[in-house]
């Protein structure tokens, strides 16, 4: 890979840490689980991984890697809902809506990642309303 490649490449690595950090400001506001970091986190590895599945890997099969990096944030998520849910002894489940969110963060990364840059940044409107605008419209439990 070039070096120029690698640079316009960081330049999505950074632009889909940001965009994820704007999702785990809202689930660290929230005093969630999986805040800032771990959505910054979720957001940069995603990226890097699309990002290397689609230059690094010629000829091979990117769909492949982004399979994978769907169902390891699906153990992410999931491990979110068992671990707090165990933690609190509480008989339903709880932070639904952080998993998805991890989720959804993935995503926002791997658009960012196959050069999706205006899909990204509307999937993270997206989901900032999703999670800041549309609980208010829910009835309180």
């Amino acid at each position: 890979m070039s070096i120029e490649f690698q640079l316009l490449t960081s330049l999505e690595l950074l632009l889909s840490t940001f965009l994820s950090m704007l999702v785990g400001l809202e689930r660290d506001r929230r005093n969630q689980p999986a805040g800032l970091r771990t959505h910054m986190l979720v957001g940069f590895g995603s990226c890097l991984f699309t990002i290397l599945s689609f230059h690094a890997f010629p000829g091979s099969d990117p769909a492949r890697v982004a399979a994978q990096v769907v169902t390891g944030i699906g153990f992410l998520g999931a491990g979110t809902i068992l671990h707090l849910h165990r933690t609190h002894g509480a008989s339903d489940i709880k932070h639904l809506t952080t998993a998805a969110s991890i989720w959804a963060t993935a995503g926002i990364g791997m658009a960012v990642g196959t050069g999706a840059w205006l899909l990204a940044i509307n999937g993270t409107l997206i989901t900032w309303i999703i999670l800041a605008v549309v609980r208010r419209l829910e009835p309180d439990k």
